[in-house]
């Protein structure tokens, strides 16, 4: 069963209603808000003196600077309530489907969050990390160029507990973006009567406007990830690995820039 075919015992009209203001609440809540914080830091920034080439875009960077032990809970608990608990939500939400059609399959098998499929979801996501990064970080380097995109400093934890913290920090990225951004949006979009286009783009496109508070090189960059990801979803119906490849890419990019930004003039 595809995971938006579930259709609620009500009637089509009652059940589009109920499914549109689920989602306008969950993304209301979460990456929609995001998308809203995004557009506004994006102006602020058009409209600042500096061209925005020249601005940098700082994340990551130590909520409590020189108490690492306040420091480290703080970001344990964004972790926790930021991340976690909204794709938690997200999926407690379409699980919540059983109680209408309780035939509908588990919605771990509905997203492809099971384990059933471990070595397809590594190699996978492996593969889709490569497909991304590679012309992710060209884009980046040609958009900050062009003037159209901040410098971003990925990361700037000198704590000693910085390095696991920043893998908790992309782990919790791609939970929260594939949950709630592919997953559950494209399978409630799908509920509501949206063609399957239509909900790719809608995925795609609220992907980059919550990235905009980097610069139009990140949107692009996003909407083009947006696309990859939300297509190969819906071929697949696995969300493995989809977070699995946006993890290693928040790595890489976090880690990298905390490792090499003293050594590499162009970071």
């Amino acid at each position: 069963m595809r995971p938006w075919t579930v259709r609620l015992r009500v009637r089509g009209d009652d059940r589009a209603a109920i499914l549109t203001r689920e989602v306008l609440l969950v993304l209301g809540l979460t990456l929609g808000y995001s998308a809203i914080v995004s557009v506004m830091s994006l102006i602020a920034k058009l409209t600042a003196p500096e061209p925005l080439s020249q601005q940098v875009t700082a994340m990551n960077t130590s909520p409590s600077p020189g108490r690492p032990l306040l420091a480290l809970f703080i970001e344990l608990r964004s972790i926790t309530f930021g991340y976690v608990v909204p794709a938690l939500l997200a999926v407690y939400l379409l699980n919540r489907d059983r109680d209408w059609a309780p035939s509908t399959p588990r919605v771990g098998q509905r997203l492809g969050l099971n384990f059933s499929r471990w070595g397809f979801d590594w190699l996978s996501g492996l593969g889709l990390t490569a497909l991304i990064g590679v012309p992710g970080l060209a884009l980046y380097l040609a958009a900050r160029e062009l003037g159209i995109n901040t410098t971003v400093a990925a990361a700037n934890l000198t704590e000693w507990w910085a390095g696991p913290v920043l893998v908790l920090i992309a782990f919790g990225n791609g939970l929260l973006e594939e949950v709630v951004v592919v997953g559950y949006l494209i399978t409630r979009l799908r509920q509501t009567g949206w063609g399957v286009a239509a909900a790719v783009a809608f995925s795609s496109l609220l992907r980059g406007t919550y990235h905009l508070y980097q610069g139009f090189g990140a949107f692009a960059g996003n909407v083009v990830m947006g696309v990859i990801f939300a297509v190969f979803f819906v071929r697949t119906k696995r969300l493995w690995p989809l977070i699995l490849a946006h993890t290693l890419l928040d790595v890489v990019a976090f880690l990298g820039y905390t490792l090499l930004r003293d050594h590499v003039s162009w970071l």
